[in-house]
């Protein structure tokens, strides 16, 4: 038995008594600033406006895209704040020639010089293009560079707050302003900008800040960073010449840049209704960093071709004449050195937080209803009539402050399961860091629901405690509800909750290292199956017989490499089909799976690949079934979103786009809809 495995039963009964509890489960712990009960007013909606907030520039063109591309395509405005100067050493190198003297000033100027030129070429603008630049006053007294530029309907606005960059080697920047209360930062003033004189910053006025921003642009949709990244071992020379943080797989300046984001957004919250105010009308979603260079890579050729293609304006070159005394570019990063570099950033985009939103079902009386993030609060939006294809208001559940990914379960009875990752408590200068799950129950079928109850957290502590994924649950036909949760060290840890609702403690199910993603589904026999992308094969947890333990099997291995999460989806044979697109390829991979799926079998788990002509895209992909046989939904390389029934293929080419996972819904006539949060962060329909 493992040290994990002991200390998980040990600390089983106490996790038993926590989930009896209502949230927030510890007045001691509780984020003064958060409030979880249900019912708060919910801010109207209003046009749509993504922000952006970003520790260094191009932490937006090697993470964010194709995302924000696509929502500055669709018309979305855009603004873009960049806590550090990403000054580093202050060298610009050219590759080929000797290395140019250190000038810190220079070398941001010439980043913000990049991102100028990026952003100006996404806007369909030649990247020479003249920008307004200005100083804007800040909360605070503060005051940063701000730079505006638009085409028409489109436009995009860049905010350098300037903070001093955090190097390997010793320097103190984000990281440590989030540890040390006393601690303060000086900003960088970039050559040829229009603020002339530099400013410092300590945590609760880079907060202050933030919400200020916050409450200033009333963003629709905020992308944020990670800030719990992976576990990650390297040697120390590896680590610094890759400039990750000790132990986990991402830029320290990206992990304090997230950890700040979400206490604003947080603290904009209970600033707003703490005063009568409804609760801003916004969704967030973050993205994975440095990750990025430790998984199979998801992008395939066109999508990632077209994404790196914005990087090369930014890297820019030393023989441009772009205008900009200090330098055109950040030079390192010019040409098709993304794509060359062995870190392989650009080669993929992956999000902290993944799987679909929102949660679809339908209500007894045949209207759909949606359970979404809001505000960092659970809501639910109900369709004014069977079949309108039109969202009430939504209604708010309380529960904050939760990631932007809810889970599901759907009781025998009818009644709504739902699942989310909360943060229970987030606070710097040494105060509690911790993450847990909760739940919510519905107290009749499509009626209202119980208070939220804290089902505690698989980890011992809370620091690895920050590194779990989101909760994904499936309820079996003998009554009994299966959660998983991705745990610290990439493996699956589950709780039960019995006929009576009684949970279970954690429970580590062993098996390898996964990404988060997974997929949940019953088989034919009443079994429960979980399925997940590993480094090198697909990753299988299954029960021996109903009501038995889900433990690991034999990996899936001999079929390709999946880039994202698998869907799973029953037969009526026994067998359970997979669909996921593998590393780096468009094409979508199918693998049959089950003892009946291959005659020979492999240990009595036999398996059979087929390809699915047609469907080219990129990203996770959705499956369920119907009368007429497997329905998936995913992306196209455009991004649109498209279905695959019986009948052939459709794509959505009007309307709003998708905030990363649009979710997929059959309903009792057989039909299949589409559900999707746009950029407005309002919920949209699809019947094709």
């Amino acid at each position: 038995m493992s040290r994990r495995t002991l200390m998980t039963a040990a600390g089983a009964m106490s996790l038993a008594v926590l989930g009896a509890c209502t949230v927030p489960a510890s007045p001691r712990r509780r984020n003064p600033t958060a409030n979880p009960m249900p019912g708060l007013p919910i801010s109207p909606s209003h046009p749509a406006l993504m922000m952006q907030i970003l520790a260094h520039p191009d932490d937006d063109l090697y993470f964010m895209n194709p995302d924000t591309q696509q929502a500055l395509d669709a018309g979305t405005p855009l603004v873009c704040v960049y806590l550090t100067a990403g000054e580093a050493t202050g060298v610009n190198r050219v590759p080929g020639r000797p290395l140019p003297a250190p000038d810190k000033a220079a070398y941001s100027s010439s980043r913000h010089q990049g991102l100028r030129q990026a952003y100006a070429t996404l806007l369909g603008l030649g990247r020479f293009t003249e920008w307004q630049k200005s100083v804007i006053d800040l909360h605070g007294n503060h005051r940063a560079e701000i730079n505006r530029l638009g085409n028409g309907a489109h436009r995009v606005e860049l905010i350098f707050i300037n903070t001093a960059m955090h190097t390997s080697y010793g320097r103190l920047g984000l990281p440590s302003l989030w540890q040390d209360r006393r601690l303060v930062l000086p900003t960088v003033v970039a050559d040829n900008s229009p603020l002339q004189k530099a400013g410092s910053y300590t945590y609760d006025g880079l907060i202050d800040v933030l919400d200020g921003l916050f409450d200033r642009y009333r963003p629709s949709i905020v992308h944020t960073m990670d800030p719990d990244p992976d576990i990650q071992h390297s040697s120390e020379l590896v680590r610094r010449r890759d400039s990750e943080q000790k132990g986990y797989s991402d830029h320290p300046d990206h992990t304090a840049t997230a950890l700040f984001t979400w206490t604003a957004l947080i603290r904009w919250v209970a600033r707003t209704t703490a005063v009568g105010g409804g609760v801003p009308s916004f969704a967030t979603t973050a993205f994975r960093g440095y990750y990025n260079r430790h998984w199979p890579k998801n992008l395939p050729p066109a999508v990632l071709a077209e994404k790196a293609s914005h990087l090369v304006p930014y890297g820019g070159s030393a023989e441009w004449r772009c205008g900009n005394p200090a330098g055109c570019g950040d030079y390192n990063v010019g040409g098709n050195r993304p794509l060359t570099n062995r870190k392989g950033w650009v080669r993929s985009t992956h999000y902290r937080y993944p799987g679909p939103r929102p949660v679809v079902a339908t209500a007894p009386d045949g209207r759909l209803v949606a359970y979404g993030v809001l505000g960092l609060r659970a809501v639910r939006w109900r369709e004014s009539a069977p079949g309108s294809g039109v969202w009430k208001t939504p209604d708010d559940l309380g529960g904050g402050p939760l990631a932007p990914i809810l889970g599901g379960a759907l009781l025998p009875d009818g009644r709504q399961l739902l699942f989310g990752l909360r943060f229970a408590a987030l606070g710097g200068h040494g105060g509690d860091n911790e993450r847990e799950i909760v739940v919510l129950e519905q107290r009749s079928p499509g009626g209202d629901f119980r208070a939220w109850r804290g089902l505690g957290n698989p980890e011992p502590n809370g620091e690895t405690g920050r590194r779990i994924g989101v909760p994904v649950a499936v309820a079996a036909p003998d009554g009994r509800v299966h959660l998983f949760v991705r745990n610290a060290e990439k493996g699956l840890s589950t709780r039960v909750r019995d006929t009576d609702g009684r949970w279970s403690g954690w429970r580590d199910t062993g098996g390898g290292e996964v990404q988060d993603g997974l997929a949940a589904v019953v088989d034919d026999a009443g079994c429960v199956h979980v399925f997940a992308a590993g480094r090198y094969a697909v990753h299988h947890w299954t029960q021996d017989a109903p009501g038995d333990e889900v433990t690991a099997r034999t990996q899936i291995s001999g079929v390709p490499v999946p880039a994202d999460g698998p869907a799973a989806l029953p037969g009526a044979d026994g067998t359970v089909e997979l669909f996921y697109r593998a590393a780096a390829k468009a094409r979508l991979t199918t693998v049959m799976t089950g003892e009946t799926a291959d005659e020979t079998g492999i240990d009595g788990y036999g398996r059979l690949i087929k390809d699915r002509v047609g469907f080219d895209g990129y990203g996770p992909v959705s499956a369920a079934g119907s009368p007429r046989g497997p329905v998936l939904l995913g992306r196209t390389e455009k991004g649109l979103i498209q279905l695959r029934t019986s009948r052939g293929i459709s794509v959505r080419k009007h309307g709003p786009v998708a905030l990363d996972g649009p979710a997929l819904h059959v309903g009792r006539d057989g039909r299949p809809a589409v559900v999707a949060l746009g950029p407005d962060a309002l919920p949209w329909l699809w019947r094709p």
